[in-house]
């Protein structure tokens, strides 16, 4: 017997689904919170239909939020499109639609879709981040976080996209290429606007332990993505220079087998030391060169090690031995400063740049079992042994070095004890249409000044040429780009960038609450009741992206008071990918 005869299904389904509506089923009251239960899924791109990916991720908590329903939970289970960003507008320019007609096209699609597998949702919540009345809200955090110091403008080598002709935040570079398209990952010296999120790394770090309920993968995922490393930032006199080097080292105990001072290509003192050899134009070049090279292939264990030599040294403060600086390859900006002291005979990365420069290697650390001679040695050694040719310190282990020679740096003003992250700040301008204009003003007279909240939002003007150049279409309009200053009320700019789609995901979960709402984002009554989520249900590709920043804001709203909770999602169930012939099932 068929399947359409055991279960009618074009008969039963579309009776029942109606009645779910119809008896309002699944709509919350959130002015009742007694056995309240959060069920949350993540929200998805409307750049295309639903596909069998979505549908795992739904179906499950479908059933979470039914079952709790049939427990006797008042429970809420909203939901939403992240309607802005990089696949919406990509989908947009492949269709030849505007991407607001696209998306919101694709959104009637996808709501149908969900109708008609029997997933329900409370859809009086429903939000979309690419509206008005959900992105005014997304601007008025960033004026929030410009008040306290945590979103600021600076000039920094960045990730860029050929293909996509934008900014990437590092996390949105996987293996050295473009998450959304694979294409490699180039470094472009841009003006951008970034969020503090370092501000937060310890917090960030420390409280994980506090998220029982939480995959452990995803933890360790987000602990060593944030990084945090002890050791000592050394001070590097510059020889005849008052000017400083910063190096940061977990290894202070190999500080007497310093050989060199390795810098990064984008080091801001590179293009400075340079200055006055008989070959400037040509190192500039080289350096330049280097800059433009992939990140992930700089820090390859087998990539071919390149050094430019600035003729400049510092002086190292145990011993008072110059040491020359050189540009590497092998050093990123964005690991501790930028800068590192090489210690050849005890870091492999060392060594082979050491070989192949023919630069010194000094044994400060003997291996107990077999005495080290930097002549014969064929690779670093890298373990724990007993300190040598390290003066005072001599004969002590290694390990308990660390401790004494740190004291002796602290004492002497050489250095200090430090923590270190791998974390950095978080990127978040896009040269690109498709996103919550960023609200600032720019004024001849009075600087740079955030948008006024009574002014918010700064909407989006639709008659735009979207096609991605590499710079902002938004600077192509001048009814956009040309406003007044809400200080002087002189003639003044706008900001033409756009933010990270991620900027919008990062709080949506509190919109749901009071998604009505237009005097205020959400009200912090009421979502202190319901938050945080309960259950929160996606996909684990979302570890360091998404699940990182939605932490970040949280704590940062309830630092001005906005929540009561510095967590938002309680318990974190990661579905699997559905994969077919090793490929991710996505479309």
């Amino acid at each position: 017997m068929s399947t359409e005869k055991l279960y009618p299904f074009d008969k039963i389904e579309p009776k029942w689904q109606k009645f779910w509506v119809d008896h309002k089923l699944f709509r919350a009251d959130t002015n009742n919170c007694n056995n309240k239960y959060y069920c949350l899924m993540m929200f998805p791109y409307p750049s295309a239909a639903l596909h069998v990916g979505h549908g795992r991720n739904y179906i499950i908590g479908d059933v979470v939020a039914r079952y709790k329903m049939m427990r006797g939970f008042n429970v809420l289970t909203p939901m939403g499109w992240d309607a802005f960003g990089l696949p919406a507008e990509n989908a947009a320019i492949k269709g030849g639609l505007h991407p607001k007609v696209s998306t919101l096209n694709n959104i009637k699609t996808m709501k149908k879709q969900l109708r008609q597998w029997g997933v329900e949702y409370d859809w009086t919540r429903e939000v979309t981040s690419c509206l008005p009345d959900y992105y005014k809200w997304t601007q008025w955090i960033f004026v929030k976080l410009y008040e306290k110091g945590l979103a600021y403008k600076k000039k920094a080598f960045v990730n860029w996209c050929p293909s996509c002709k934008t900014v990437l935040a590092n996390e949105q570079v996987i293996n050295g290429v473009c998450e959304r398209c694979d294409t490699e990952v180039t470094q472009k010296d841009l003006e951008q606007w970034f969020f503090k999120i370092t501000h937060y790394a310890e917090r960030l770090l420390d409280d994980l332990d506090k998220l029982n309920e939480w995959p452990e993968r995803v933890k360790l995922m987000q602990k060593n993505w944030i990084g945090h490393s002890e050791g000592v930032e050394i001070e590097f006199k510059i020889e005849g220079s008052g000017e400083t080097l910063k190096c940061f080292t977990t290894r202070i105990d190999t500080i007497y087998g310093a050989t060199f001072i390795a810098l990064a290509p984008e080091h801001p003192l590179a293009d400075s030391l340079i200055k006055g050899l008989k070959n400037e134009k040509d190192t500039a070049k080289e350096i330049q060169k280097m800059r433009g090279e992939s990140r992930i292939s700089r820090i390859r264990i087998d990539v071919e090690k390149e050094g430019i030599f600035t003729g400049r040294y510092v002086i190292n403060p145990v011993n008072q031995e110059k040491i020359p600086i050189w540009i590497a390859n092998y050093i990123l900006m964005e690991y501790g400063t930028g800068a590192i002291m090489a210690v050849p005979a005890h870091d492999q990365r060392d060594f082979e740049f050491a070989k192949k420069y023919k630069l010194p290697i000094k044994v400060v650390i003997d291996d107990p079992s077999t005495p080290l001679d930097p002549k014969t040695m064929k690779e670093a050694y890298i373990g724990e042994g007993i300190m040598a040719n390290s003066g005072k310190f001599n004969g002590l282990e290694s390990q308990a070095a660390i401790e004494k020679i740190a004291d002796y740096f602290e004492k002497n003003r050489f250095g200090r004890r430090a923590v270190q992250y791998k974390l950095r700040d978080w990127l978040i301008s896009r040269q690109r249409y498709w996103g919550a204009p960023i609200p600032i003003i720019y004024c001849e007279r009075c600087g740079t000044i955030p948008v006024p909240e009574s002014e918010l939002p700064v909407t989006l003007p639709e008659d735009v040429e979207f096609r991605p150049t590499g710079e902002s279409p938004l600077k192509l309009s001048e009814d956009f780009v040309n406003t007044i200053c809400p200080k002087c009320k002189n003639k003044a700019r706008r900001e033409t960038d756009t933010m990270d789609t991620f900027v919008d995901s990062s709080w949506y979960f509190l919109r749901y609450i009071t998604p009505d709402l237009e005097d205020r984002p959400f009200d912090t009554e009421t979502v202190n009741r319901w938050l945080p989520v309960d259950q929160y249900i996606g996909g684990v590709e979302h570890a360091i992206l998404h699940l990182l920043y939605s932490r970040f804001i949280t704590k940062f709203l309830h630092d001005i008071g906005m929540v009561g909770f510095d967590e938002p999602f309680k318990n974190l169930f990661t579905q699997g990918m559905i994969i077919k012939d090793g490929a991710k099932m996505s479309k």
